[in-house]
Protein backbone atom coordinates (compact mmCIF):
# COMPACT_ATOMS: atom_id res chain seq x y z
CA UNK A 1 0.00 0.00 0.00
CA UNK A 2 1.45 3.37 -1.07
CA UNK A 3 1.49 6.44 1.17
CA UNK A 4 -0.59 9.28 -0.38
CA UNK A 5 1.38 11.94 -2.23
CA UNK A 6 -0.53 14.66 -0.34
CA UNK A 7 1.16 13.45 2.87
CA UNK A 8 4.58 14.57 1.54
CA UNK A 9 3.25 17.89 0.26
CA UNK A 10 1.69 18.72 3.63
CA UNK A 11 4.92 17.87 5.46
CA UNK A 12 6.86 20.33 3.30
CA UNK A 13 4.24 23.03 3.85
CA UNK A 14 4.21 22.53 7.63
CA UNK A 15 8.02 22.87 7.75
CA UNK A 16 8.01 26.03 5.62
CA UNK A 17 11.19 27.61 7.00
CA UNK A 18 13.28 24.44 6.72
CA UNK A 19 11.88 23.73 3.27
CA UNK A 20 12.73 27.20 1.95
CA UNK A 21 16.24 27.23 3.46
CA UNK A 22 17.15 23.86 1.97
CA UNK A 23 15.48 24.69 -1.34
CA UNK A 24 17.47 27.94 -1.51
CA UNK A 25 20.73 26.01 -1.27
CA UNK A 26 19.64 23.73 -4.10
CA UNK A 27 18.44 26.77 -6.07
CA UNK A 28 21.91 28.37 -6.02
CA UNK A 29 23.44 25.21 -7.47
CA UNK A 30 20.83 24.86 -10.19
CA UNK A 31 21.01 28.60 -11.00
CA UNK A 32 24.74 28.26 -11.72
CA UNK A 33 24.03 25.28 -13.96
CA UNK A 34 21.27 27.18 -15.81
CA UNK A 35 23.55 30.19 -16.34
CA UNK A 36 26.30 28.01 -17.84
CA UNK A 37 23.86 26.09 -20.03
CA UNK A 38 22.21 29.36 -21.12
CA UNK A 39 25.57 30.82 -22.10
CA UNK A 40 26.59 27.75 -24.12
CA UNK A 41 23.15 27.54 -25.76
CA UNK A 42 23.25 31.24 -26.67
CA UNK A 43 26.70 30.98 -28.25
CA UNK A 44 25.71 27.84 -30.15
CA UNK A 45 22.53 29.54 -31.38
CA UNK A 46 24.52 32.54 -32.61
CA UNK A 47 26.89 30.39 -34.65
CA UNK A 48 24.08 28.12 -35.88
CA UNK A 49 22.16 31.16 -37.11
CA UNK A 50 25.23 32.38 -39.00
CA UNK A 51 25.81 29.33 -41.19
CA UNK A 52 23.82 28.93 -44.41
CA UNK A 53 23.69 25.30 -45.66
CA UNK A 54 24.05 26.50 -49.28
CA UNK A 55 27.16 28.58 -48.52
CA UNK A 56 30.63 27.18 -49.11
CA UNK A 57 33.69 28.76 -47.50
CA UNK A 58 37.11 28.54 -49.17
CA UNK A 59 40.34 28.95 -47.15
CA UNK A 60 44.01 28.25 -47.78
CA UNK A 61 45.15 24.64 -47.58
CA UNK A 62 45.07 23.45 -43.98
CA UNK A 63 43.37 26.63 -42.79
CA UNK A 64 40.74 26.55 -40.07
CA UNK A 65 40.19 30.29 -39.56
CA UNK A 66 39.70 33.20 -41.92
CA UNK A 67 42.04 35.37 -39.87
CA UNK A 68 45.06 33.16 -40.59
CA UNK A 69 44.09 32.23 -44.15
CA UNK A 70 45.48 33.73 -47.35
CA UNK A 71 43.65 33.61 -50.69
CA UNK A 72 44.74 35.54 -53.77
CA UNK A 73 42.52 37.30 -56.34
CA UNK A 74 43.97 34.95 -58.97
CA UNK A 75 42.76 31.91 -57.05
CA UNK A 76 39.36 33.55 -56.65
CA UNK A 77 39.00 34.02 -60.42
CA UNK A 78 39.48 30.27 -60.90
CA UNK A 79 37.22 29.35 -57.97
CA UNK A 80 34.21 31.38 -59.10
CA UNK A 81 34.26 29.71 -62.53
CA UNK A 82 33.33 26.30 -61.09
CA UNK A 83 29.91 24.89 -61.97
CA UNK A 84 27.32 24.67 -59.19
CA UNK A 85 27.69 28.28 -58.02
CA UNK A 86 24.38 30.16 -58.08
CA UNK A 87 23.95 32.99 -60.58
CA UNK A 88 22.75 36.48 -59.69
CA UNK A 89 20.16 38.38 -61.72
CA UNK A 90 22.96 39.90 -63.82
CA UNK A 91 24.25 36.37 -64.62
CA UNK A 92 27.40 36.80 -62.50
CA UNK A 93 28.34 34.14 -59.93
CA UNK A 94 27.24 34.54 -56.31
CA UNK A 95 30.77 34.67 -54.95
CA UNK A 96 32.55 37.10 -52.64
CA UNK A 97 36.29 37.50 -52.07
CA UNK A 98 36.76 38.70 -48.49
CA UNK A 99 39.48 39.94 -46.17
CA UNK A 100 39.24 39.50 -42.39
CA UNK A 101 41.28 41.39 -39.83
CA UNK A 102 41.01 42.39 -36.18
CA UNK A 103 40.79 45.92 -34.75
CA UNK A 104 40.85 47.03 -31.13
CA UNK A 105 38.04 49.15 -29.75
CA UNK A 106 37.74 50.33 -26.10
CA UNK A 107 34.45 50.78 -24.27
CA UNK A 108 33.19 51.65 -20.78
CA UNK A 109 33.47 48.01 -19.64
CA UNK A 110 37.01 47.55 -20.95
CA UNK A 111 39.13 50.71 -21.31
CA UNK A 112 42.00 48.62 -22.71
CA UNK A 113 39.75 47.61 -25.57
CA UNK A 114 38.50 44.39 -27.09
CA UNK A 115 39.30 42.80 -30.44
CA UNK A 116 36.53 43.05 -33.02
CA UNK A 117 36.29 41.37 -36.42
CA UNK A 118 36.64 43.65 -39.43
CA UNK A 119 35.41 42.09 -42.67
CA UNK A 120 36.15 43.63 -46.04
CA UNK A 121 33.81 42.30 -48.71
CA UNK A 122 31.96 43.15 -51.87
CA UNK A 123 28.37 44.33 -52.23
CA UNK A 124 27.65 40.80 -53.49
CA UNK A 125 28.93 39.43 -50.18
CA UNK A 126 26.44 41.60 -48.30
CA UNK A 127 23.65 40.48 -50.62
CA UNK A 128 24.45 36.80 -50.02
CA UNK A 129 24.03 37.16 -46.24
CA UNK A 130 20.44 38.47 -46.39
CA UNK A 131 20.98 41.08 -43.70
CA UNK A 132 18.82 44.08 -42.89
CA UNK A 133 19.65 47.60 -41.78
CA UNK A 134 18.24 49.03 -38.57
CA UNK A 135 19.83 52.43 -39.16
CA UNK A 136 21.50 54.29 -42.03
CA UNK A 137 22.60 52.71 -45.33
CA UNK A 138 25.12 50.25 -46.71
CA UNK A 139 28.73 51.29 -47.35
CA UNK A 140 29.62 52.58 -50.81
CA UNK A 141 32.31 50.70 -52.81
CA UNK A 142 35.65 52.50 -52.80
CA UNK A 143 34.74 54.72 -49.83
CA UNK A 144 36.05 54.69 -46.27
CA UNK A 145 32.66 53.72 -44.90
CA UNK A 146 31.63 50.87 -42.62
CA UNK A 147 28.56 49.10 -41.29
CA UNK A 148 28.62 47.79 -37.73
CA UNK A 149 26.62 44.94 -36.20
CA UNK A 150 23.87 45.91 -33.78
CA UNK A 151 25.71 44.32 -30.83
CA UNK A 152 28.76 46.49 -31.51
CA UNK A 153 26.64 49.63 -31.82
CA UNK A 154 24.99 48.76 -28.50
CA UNK A 155 28.21 48.06 -26.57
CA UNK A 156 30.52 50.67 -28.13
CA UNK A 157 29.21 54.28 -28.17
CA UNK A 158 31.96 55.40 -30.58
CA UNK A 159 30.73 52.86 -33.16
CA UNK A 160 27.22 54.29 -33.50
CA UNK A 161 25.73 55.83 -36.63
CA UNK A 162 27.58 58.92 -37.84
CA UNK A 163 30.65 58.36 -35.63
CA UNK A 164 34.14 57.67 -36.94
CA UNK A 165 36.56 54.89 -36.03
CA UNK A 166 40.31 55.07 -36.52
CA UNK A 167 42.01 51.95 -37.85
CA UNK A 168 44.19 51.05 -40.78
CA UNK A 169 45.48 54.26 -42.33
CA UNK A 170 42.86 56.68 -41.09
CA UNK A 171 39.26 57.37 -40.12
CA UNK A 172 36.26 55.32 -41.21
CA UNK A 173 32.70 56.62 -40.97
CA UNK A 174 29.87 54.46 -39.60
CA UNK A 175 27.10 54.81 -42.19
CA UNK A 176 24.78 52.03 -41.04
CA UNK A 177 23.92 49.52 -38.34
CA UNK A 178 23.12 46.00 -39.54
CA UNK A 179 20.99 43.31 -37.95
CA UNK A 180 21.95 39.67 -38.46
CA UNK A 181 19.19 38.28 -36.23
CA UNK A 182 20.83 35.98 -33.70
CA UNK A 183 23.94 35.44 -35.83
CA UNK A 184 27.58 36.27 -35.15
CA UNK A 185 27.39 38.95 -37.86
CA UNK A 186 26.14 41.29 -35.12
CA UNK A 187 29.70 41.22 -33.74
CA UNK A 188 31.37 42.19 -37.02
CA UNK A 189 32.22 45.37 -38.90
CA UNK A 190 31.72 45.41 -42.68
CA UNK A 191 33.58 47.60 -45.15
CA UNK A 192 34.45 47.61 -48.85
CA UNK A 193 36.87 44.74 -49.52
CA UNK A 194 39.29 46.51 -51.86
CA UNK A 195 39.48 49.60 -49.64
CA UNK A 196 40.11 47.53 -46.49
CA UNK A 197 42.76 45.47 -48.34
CA UNK A 198 44.53 48.63 -49.49
CA UNK A 199 44.37 50.14 -45.98
CA UNK A 200 46.01 47.06 -44.47
CA UNK A 201 48.51 46.75 -47.34
CA UNK A 202 47.06 43.42 -48.48
CA UNK A 203 45.93 43.99 -52.09
CA UNK A 204 46.97 40.47 -53.10
CA UNK A 205 46.40 38.63 -49.83
CA UNK A 206 42.72 38.25 -49.01
CA UNK A 207 41.42 35.78 -46.42
CA UNK A 208 38.63 33.68 -47.89
CA UNK A 209 35.96 33.30 -50.53
CA UNK A 210 32.28 32.76 -49.81
CA UNK A 211 30.30 30.91 -52.49
CA UNK A 212 26.58 30.30 -52.74
CA UNK A 213 25.51 27.03 -54.32
CA UNK A 214 22.18 26.39 -56.03
CA UNK A 215 21.08 24.02 -53.26
CA UNK A 216 22.50 21.73 -50.55
CA UNK A 217 23.29 18.94 -52.99
CA UNK A 218 25.13 21.37 -55.25
CA UNK A 219 27.02 22.71 -52.22
CA UNK A 220 28.38 19.25 -51.40
CA UNK A 221 29.34 18.62 -55.03
CA UNK A 222 30.97 22.04 -55.31
CA UNK A 223 32.97 21.42 -52.15
CA UNK A 224 34.29 18.10 -53.49
CA UNK A 225 35.13 19.57 -56.89
CA UNK A 226 37.10 22.47 -55.42
CA UNK A 227 39.05 20.26 -53.02
CA UNK A 228 39.93 17.86 -55.87
CA UNK A 229 41.51 20.65 -57.95
CA UNK A 230 45.23 20.56 -57.14
CA UNK A 231 45.89 23.88 -58.81
CA UNK A 232 44.13 25.77 -56.04
CA UNK A 233 45.70 24.20 -52.92
CA UNK A 234 42.71 25.13 -50.74
CA UNK A 235 40.53 23.87 -47.90
CA UNK A 236 36.78 23.93 -48.48
CA UNK A 237 34.01 23.55 -45.91
CA UNK A 238 30.39 24.51 -45.46
CA UNK A 239 29.80 27.82 -43.73
CA UNK A 240 27.75 26.07 -41.07
CA UNK A 241 30.57 23.62 -40.37
CA UNK A 242 33.00 26.54 -40.00
CA UNK A 243 30.89 28.34 -37.43
CA UNK A 244 30.01 25.16 -35.57
CA UNK A 245 33.73 24.64 -34.94
CA UNK A 246 33.89 28.00 -33.17
CA UNK A 247 31.75 26.83 -30.26
CA UNK A 248 35.07 25.64 -28.81
CA UNK A 249 35.26 29.17 -27.38
CA UNK A 250 32.71 28.28 -24.73
CA UNK A 251 34.43 25.11 -23.50
CA UNK A 252 36.70 26.67 -20.82
CA UNK A 253 33.75 28.51 -19.25
CA UNK A 254 31.58 25.43 -19.65
CA UNK A 255 34.19 23.29 -17.86
CA UNK A 256 34.67 25.85 -15.08
CA UNK A 257 30.92 26.28 -14.64
CA UNK A 258 30.31 22.53 -14.43
CA UNK A 259 33.23 22.15 -11.99
CA UNK A 260 31.79 24.81 -9.66
CA UNK A 261 28.32 23.31 -10.11
CA UNK A 262 29.54 19.84 -9.10
CA UNK A 263 31.16 21.21 -5.94
CA UNK A 264 27.97 23.09 -5.06
CA UNK A 265 25.90 20.01 -5.88
CA UNK A 266 27.80 17.99 -3.26
CA UNK A 267 26.99 20.69 -0.70
CA UNK A 268 23.35 20.72 -1.78
CA UNK A 269 23.14 16.93 -1.42
CA UNK A 270 24.41 17.16 2.16
CA UNK A 271 21.96 19.98 2.89
CA UNK A 272 19.05 17.88 1.63
CA UNK A 273 20.41 14.87 3.53
CA UNK A 274 20.64 16.81 6.80
CA UNK A 275 17.11 18.12 6.35
CA UNK A 276 15.71 14.65 5.73
CA UNK A 277 17.69 13.08 8.59
CA UNK A 278 16.24 15.75 10.89
CA UNK A 279 12.77 15.01 9.52
CA UNK A 280 13.22 11.27 10.18
CA UNK A 281 14.38 11.99 13.74
CA UNK A 282 11.45 14.31 14.48
CA UNK A 283 8.85 12.07 12.88
CA UNK A 284 9.89 8.78 14.48
CA UNK A 285 6.51 8.28 16.14
CA UNK A 286 4.84 9.18 12.87
CA UNK A 287 6.84 6.50 11.07
CA UNK A 288 5.81 3.96 13.69
CA UNK A 289 2.16 4.94 13.25
CA UNK A 290 2.46 4.46 9.49
CA UNK A 291 3.85 0.97 10.05
CA UNK A 292 0.97 0.13 12.45
CA UNK A 293 -1.53 1.32 9.83
CA UNK A 294 -0.13 -1.26 7.43
CA UNK A 295 2.36 0.67 5.29
CA UNK A 296 5.38 -1.50 4.58
CA UNK A 297 9.07 -0.55 4.60
CA UNK A 298 9.15 -0.04 0.83
CA UNK A 299 6.26 2.44 0.94
CA UNK A 300 7.98 4.46 3.68
CA UNK A 301 11.31 4.48 1.80
CA UNK A 302 9.63 5.66 -1.42
CA UNK A 303 7.57 8.26 0.47
CA UNK A 304 10.60 9.88 2.14
CA UNK A 305 12.57 9.70 -1.10
CA UNK A 306 9.74 11.46 -2.95
CA UNK A 307 9.62 14.09 -0.21
CA UNK A 308 13.34 14.78 -0.64
CA UNK A 309 12.93 15.03 -4.42
CA UNK A 310 9.99 17.42 -3.97
CA UNK A 311 12.16 19.54 -1.68
CA UNK A 312 14.88 19.70 -4.34
CA UNK A 313 12.30 20.36 -7.06
CA UNK A 314 11.17 23.46 -5.17
CA UNK A 315 14.82 24.56 -5.32
CA UNK A 316 14.89 23.85 -9.05
CA UNK A 317 11.81 26.00 -9.60
CA UNK A 318 13.36 28.82 -7.56
CA UNK A 319 16.51 28.50 -9.69
CA UNK A 320 14.47 28.89 -12.88
CA UNK A 321 12.89 32.04 -11.45
CA UNK A 322 16.35 33.37 -10.51
CA UNK A 323 17.94 32.57 -13.89
CA UNK A 324 15.05 33.51 -16.17
CA UNK A 325 15.89 37.27 -16.20
CA UNK A 326 19.21 36.32 -17.84
CA UNK A 327 17.33 35.10 -20.93
CA UNK A 328 18.02 37.49 -23.80
CA UNK A 329 20.75 39.42 -21.95
CA UNK A 330 23.60 40.31 -24.31
CA UNK A 331 27.09 39.27 -23.31
CA UNK A 332 30.35 38.61 -25.14
CA UNK A 333 33.05 35.98 -25.20
CA UNK A 334 36.53 35.87 -26.66
CA UNK A 335 36.67 33.61 -29.71
CA UNK A 336 39.79 31.41 -29.81
CA UNK A 337 39.38 30.85 -33.55
CA UNK A 338 39.02 34.47 -34.68
CA UNK A 339 40.85 36.07 -31.70
CA UNK A 340 38.04 38.58 -31.46
CA UNK A 341 34.97 39.20 -29.35
CA UNK A 342 31.69 37.51 -30.21
CA UNK A 343 28.49 38.99 -28.76
CA UNK A 344 25.42 36.83 -28.20
CA UNK A 345 22.37 36.50 -25.97
CA UNK A 346 21.87 34.11 -23.07
CA UNK A 347 19.34 31.50 -24.12
CA UNK A 348 17.52 30.00 -21.15
CA UNK A 349 14.64 28.22 -22.84
CA UNK A 350 12.39 25.32 -21.98
CA UNK A 351 15.08 22.72 -22.73
CA UNK A 352 17.65 24.37 -20.45
CA UNK A 353 15.12 24.73 -17.62
CA UNK A 354 14.02 21.11 -18.07
CA UNK A 355 17.64 19.99 -17.63
CA UNK A 356 17.88 22.13 -14.48
CA UNK A 357 14.71 20.63 -13.00
CA UNK A 358 15.86 17.11 -13.83
CA UNK A 359 19.20 17.78 -12.15
CA UNK A 360 17.42 19.09 -9.06
CA UNK A 361 15.44 15.84 -8.86
CA UNK A 362 18.69 13.88 -9.06
CA UNK A 363 20.12 15.99 -6.23
CA UNK A 364 17.01 15.30 -4.17
CA UNK A 365 17.25 11.57 -4.82
CA UNK A 366 20.95 11.47 -3.94
CA UNK A 367 20.45 13.49 -0.77
CA UNK A 368 17.31 11.68 0.36
CA UNK A 369 18.15 8.06 -0.23
CA UNK A 370 20.04 7.32 2.99
CA UNK A 371 17.61 9.16 5.31
CA UNK A 372 14.72 7.40 3.53
CA UNK A 373 16.42 4.05 4.05
CA UNK A 374 16.92 4.84 7.74
CA UNK A 375 13.21 5.70 8.08
CA UNK A 376 12.20 2.48 6.34
CA UNK A 377 14.41 0.32 8.60
CA UNK A 378 13.00 1.61 11.89
CA UNK A 379 11.33 -1.03 14.00
CA UNK A 380 7.77 -0.24 15.09
CA UNK A 381 8.40 -0.38 18.83
CA UNK A 382 11.65 1.60 18.55
CA UNK A 383 9.91 4.23 16.43
CA UNK A 384 7.04 4.57 18.93
CA UNK A 385 9.49 5.07 21.83
CA UNK A 386 11.61 7.72 20.00
CA UNK A 387 9.40 10.73 20.75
Amino acid sequence: MAIPFSYNVRNLIVRTTTTLMTASGVAMTIAVLLAVLGLVAGLAAAFAATGDPTHVLVLRKGGNAELTSVLTPEQFQVIKSFPGIAQAADRTPMASLEIVSVINLPNAENPLGANLTLRGLSVRGVEMRHLKLTEGRWFSPGEREINVGKSIAKRYPQARLGRQLRFGRGLWTVVGVMDGGDSAVNSEIFGDGSTVAADFNRPDAYSSALLQANDRTSAVALQKALEADRRLNITVMSEREYYDSQTISSRPIQFLGFFVCIIMAVGSCFAAMNTMYAAVARRSKEIGTLRILGFNRGSILISFLIESMLLALVGGILACIIALPLNGVTTSLGNFVTFSETSFNFHIGAQVMAIGLLFSLLLGAAGGFFPARQAARKEILTAMRDI
